[in-house]
C-alpha cells in the first residue's frame, strides 16, 4: 500500500519532463519520495521496460539539473501488485537552489513544494536559498541573472593588458565553483542593476536643481561616466599674483576620484537605492548605501585601517590599478586638502556613509578682527584638527611664526599635540 500524495509524496504515471520539476521541488524543500508508474489516484499503472526507464530517469537527473542532484536523489525499482514501478528517494540538498539546466536560477527554473504540488519558487525564496548556501557576502552569492555580457569589462582588462578568460573569472570570484556567475559578475556586467545618481544645485541648499543625471551599466562604465561628469562640473577659478595667472579648480581631482572609487567599492550592494552625489556651490557630497562594517569606527579609517565589505570587487579594481593598497583612498583625500582652510568631513549612520569635500574656491575668508590664537582655535573647532602647514596658510605667517603660536596654545592648554614629525596635528583640549 503506497502512501497518499502529500507535501512529501508525488506520483507520475509515465516518464515526462515534469519529473525534473518534482525532484527539484523536493531537493529544494524538505525532501520527499517520487513514484513513477503510479496514477494520481494511487492506481498502479506500472512500467513496461523498467530497466530502460530507470536509465532514462537517472540520465534526466544527471544531465537536466544543476547543481549535481544525484547525491540526494536515489532511484530504485519496486514491484507493487505485480507491476514494476520506480521509487526516487529525495533528500533536501546542500547546494540550493537546484534548477533546470537551460532555465537558470529563476522562477521558471527553480521549484519548491507547496502542499502536494511542485510550484515555481518566488525570487525572494530563491535569494533566501542562495544566502543560506553561499553565505551573506553579496558579491559571492550566485546571481539570479545568468545572461550577462562583459563588453566594458573586456575593454578595461584589455586596456591594462590583464587577461579576462574563464580561468581568471574563476580566480577573481566572477564564476563560482560550479561555473555559475556570481553577483560580482553582475556588478561588472552591462546588466548591473545598481546606479549612481548625481545632482547639481544652484547654491548651498537643495531647493533649486541645475542638473541631474543617472548613470547605469557596468560599474566600470559608471566610474568612467560619473568621473567625466564631475570633472566637467569641476570649475576653474583664476587668481593673479602680480602678472602671474593661477588657475584653481573647485575640487582636487585626486579627491574626487578617490571619493567616487570609495563609494563604488565599499557600498552595500544587497540593499536597493543608488549612490548619490550632490554638488552644491560650497561642497560635494558622496552618499553611499551601507554604513561602516560592524566593529569599525571613523577613527579607524582615518588612521588608514580598512576592512573591505566587497573584497572581491576591491581585488578586481586593484588588479586593474584603479585602487592601490586597501585603506589608502581616504588618506589620499585628506592629503589633497592638507593645505586647505577647510577639510573633508565624514558622516556615518548605520545605513549611510557620507564623504563631504569642500569647494576650495568658496572657502570664506578669516575674520580679521580675531587674534591669530582665536582664529586657530575656531578653525580646529570647525574642522577637528590643524597641522602646522595649515596654520601657516590660515594666518598667512611664516613657518616659525605659526609654530610659535601653536606651541603657545599647547602651553596654555587650549590645544593638545598628537603625532610625530610630519604627522603632528593639533586638537582642542578636552
Amino acid at each position: 500500500m503506497l502512501p497518499k500524495e502529500s507535501e512529501t509524496v508525488e506520483y507520475k504515471s509515465i516518464i515526462i519532463d515534469d519529473i525534473k520539476k518534482s525532484v527539484i521541488a523536493f531537493v529544494n524543500s524538505g525532501g520527499g519520495t517520487l513514484y513513477i508508474g503510479v496514477e494520481d489516484g494511487g492506481g498502479i499503472a506500472g512500467l513496461l521496460d523498467v530497466d530502460a526507464d530507470l536509465l532514462t530517469v537517472n540520465n534526466m537527473l544527471r544531465d537536466g539539473i544543476k547543481p549535481d542532484v544525484t547525491l540526494f536523489a536515489r532511484c530504485y525499482i519496486e514491484q507493487v501488485d505485480g507491476r514494476n514501478i520506480i521509487r526516487i528517494n529525495i533528500q533536501s540538498g546542500t547546494e540550493r537552489p537546484y534548477y533546470i539546466i537551460g532555465k537558470g536560477i529563476r522562477p521558471e527554473g527553480v521549484y519548491v513544494r507547496h502542499g502536494a504540488a511542485s510550484v515555481p519558487a518566488t525570487v525572494t525564496a530563491i535569494r533566501k536559498m542562495i544566502r543560506e548556501t553561499d553565505g551573506d557576502s553579496y558579491e559571492k552569492l550566485r546571481s539570479i541573472e545568468q545572461v550577462l555580457t562583459f563588453n566594458t569589462a573586456n575593454i578595461e582588462f584589455a586596456k591594462r593588458k590583464v587577461q579576462f578568460g574563464a580561468s581568471q573569472m574563476a580566480t577573481l570570484g566572477i564564476l563560482s565553483n560550479d561555473k555559475i556567475y556570481t553577483n560580482l559578475a553582475l556588478l561588472l556586467s552591462e546588466q548591473c542593476v545598481h546606479t549612481v545618481k548625481t545632482a547639481i544645485f544652484q547654491d548651498t541648499t537643495q531647493q533649486v536643481f541645475k542638473d541631474r543625471q543617472e548613470f547605469s551599466g557596468s560599474l566600470f562604465k559608471q566610474i568612467n561616466d560619473v568621473y567625466n561628469y564631475l570633472d566637467l562640473n569641476n570649475k576653474t577659478t583664476a587668481t593673479f599674483d602680480k602678472l602671474l595667472r593661477i588657475d584653481n579648480r573647485d575640487y582636487p581631482e585626486t579627491a574626487l576620484r578617490e571619493a567616487l572609487l570609495n563609494a563604488i567599492v565599499h557600498r552595500e550592494y544587497s540593499t536597493s537605492g543608488s549612490i548619490l552625489i550632490k554638488m552644491f556651490s560650497d561642497r560635494v557630497e558622496f552618499i553611499s548605501p551601507g554604513g561602516l562594517i560592524s566593529g569599525i569606527e571613523v577613527e579607524d579609517i582615518m588612521s588608514g585601517y580598512s576592512a573591505c565589505r566587497n573584497s572581491d570587487l576591491a581585488e578586481v579594481f586593484y588588479r586593474l590599478q584603479l585602487i592601490e593598497a586597501y585603506g589608502t583612498g581616504i588618506m589620499k583625500i585628506f592629503e589633497a586638502y592638507k593645505t586647505s582652510l577647510a577639510q573633508p568631513k565624514i558622516e556615518v549612520t548605520p545605513n549611510v556613509f557620507k564623504m563631504i569635500l569642500p569647494n576650495l574656491n568658496s572657502i570664506p575668508t578669516i575674520n580679521a578682527a580675531k587674534t591669530p590664537e582665536e582664529t586657530i582655535i575656531q578653525y580646529v573647532k570647525d574642522n577637528g584638527s590643524v597641522n602646522r602647514k595649515q596654520a601657516e596658510n590660515i594666518l598667512a605667517l611664516s613657518q616659525t611664526a605659526a609654530g610659535k603660536i601653536l606651541r603657545k596654545l599647547v602651553e596654555q592648554g587650549e590645544l593638545t599635540r598628537e603625532g610625530h614629525s610630519r604627522n603632528v596635528r593639533y586638537f582642542v583640549s578636552k
